[in-house]
């Protein structure tokens, strides 16, 4: 792809429109339960201001429905990043009009402005033109630094850009495309990729999409139930996607007539409820009980599986292995995830469940990149065009 870095363009003196993904969780209160959005953003933030460019910066918080909602203003951002950057921050209350202009031409050479949350008009994410016109009003250059959002067409993603006289990626979406790329386009074999999460059907276009690109495939989680299933096992009360029995097999098959080996549990965690002090046992995916669910995937499995990313030159995983924010059935992604930040590979880990798994085991500094895309990683994974990217191309 032909994407500038911001490394590539002049934005010394200029005003330069920033999109990011400070989508953060906030309490009742307002205050910032979780900042490793806003800090992923500092080196491009940090990279702009000692070259001098006037940094007007955008972002949408949750779900407004082009609604003015207080409480999902960004103002509790501007504070929390003039904190870290040891500068203040300032705020418009609008991210377009009259104010949002006087604001961003106000700007001096290295100084901040963050706008109002962007989903508070309809504009943005009906990629509305006159809404795009008016953000690109405030700035000559565009640089998008938020993968999370570069699945959607939206008018700060797709609609801004191509109303600038410059465009490009931030460092960390940079940093994404790079490390994305090297996972799937370029990678060290043997590639192994693990999915867990409860549903196939979630995980079917990047099933389809993969097969033929890996050496290896580990299948855990809620939908390891529906494998089980297509290959005539009893799941007992476990969840499992009827409709999706016939797809499993499929994909099986695929599998097998593209040389990829696929790995299913061989023994489950099983309770007869998804509870806290549920009575469990480990079982043979053979013996799950009737009346009874598997949560979780059992020790000879997590062996096996380790067994195979140790050995893998590539590693990518999307979904946890079963409920592990349940204490009687986290052991399994647990084991995954010390498995994949001890193995010699390079690594490549996705989405929020599987992102908090890795921050609970505490191995968050031996994976090799760290995705901060959700949808965005899944698309990508699926082959994919985003359109966020995509609108920065040359």
């Amino acid at each position: 792809m032909a994407v500038k870095s911001i490394r590539d363009l002049e934005i010394g003196g200029r005003r330069v429109f920033f999109r990011f993904d400070f989508n953060v969780p906030l309490d009742e209160t307002g205050t910032i339960k979780d900042d490793t959005r806003i800090q992923r953003a500092l080196p491009t933030l940090r990279y702009a201001m000692e070259q001098g460019a006037r940094c007007i910066l955008s972002s949408h918080l949750g779900r407004p429905k082009g609604e003015k909602r207080p409480e999902m203003s960004l103002r509790p951002v501007a504070l929390r990043l003039g904190d870290l950057l040891g500068r203040e921050v300032r705020f418009a209350d609008d991210c377009v009009g009259t104010k949002a202009e006087d604001a961003s031409h106000a700007l001096g050479d290295g100084e901040l402005l963050l706008l109002e949350n962007l989903r508070f008009h309809p504009g943005e994410t009906k990629n509305e033109p006159e809404f795009a016109q008016k953000l690109a009003r405030l700035a000559d250059v565009y640089v998008n630094d938020a993968f999370g959002t570069a699945h959607r067409a939206h008018a700060s993603t797709v609609g801004v850009p191509g109303l600038v006289s410059a465009k490009g990626a931030g460092l960390l979406l940079k940093e994404e495309l790079d490390s994305l790329t090297k996972a799937f386009s370029n990678p060290e074999k043997p590639v192994t990729a693990i999915f867990g999460g409860a549903k196939v059907s979630d995980k079917l276009g990047v099933l389809t999409n993969i097969l033929e690109r890996m050496d290896s495939v580990l299948i855990g989680g809620g939908m390891a139930n529906t494998f089980l299933a297509a290959d005539g096992l009893d799941m007992g009360i476990s969840r499992v996607e009827v409709d999706m029995l016939d797809t499993a097999r499929d994909i099986v098959r695929s599998a097998s007539e593209k040389g990829c080996s696929l790995y299913l549990p061989v023994d489950v965690v099983s309770a007869p409820a998804m509870e806290h002090g549920a009575e469990c046992k480990t079982v043979a995916v053979e013996a799950v009980p009737t009346g009874e669910m598997a949560l979780d995937i059992g020790r000879r499995t997590a062996a096996e599986f380790t067994g195979v990313i140790a050995r893998a030159g590539t590693i990518v995983w999307n979904g946890p292995m079963g409920v592990f924010e349940l204490e009687d059935f986290k052991a399994g992604t647990m084991a995954i995830a010390r498995a994949v930040a001890s193995a010699p590979g390079f690594s490549v880990v996705g989405g929020g469940d599987t992102v908090r798994a890795i921050h609970q085991a505490g191995v968050t500094e031996n994976i090799s990149y760290i995705s901060t895309g959700g949808g965005a990683f899944m698309e990508f994974m699926e082959g994919k065009t985003l359109p966020g990217v995509a609108a920065l191309e040359e």
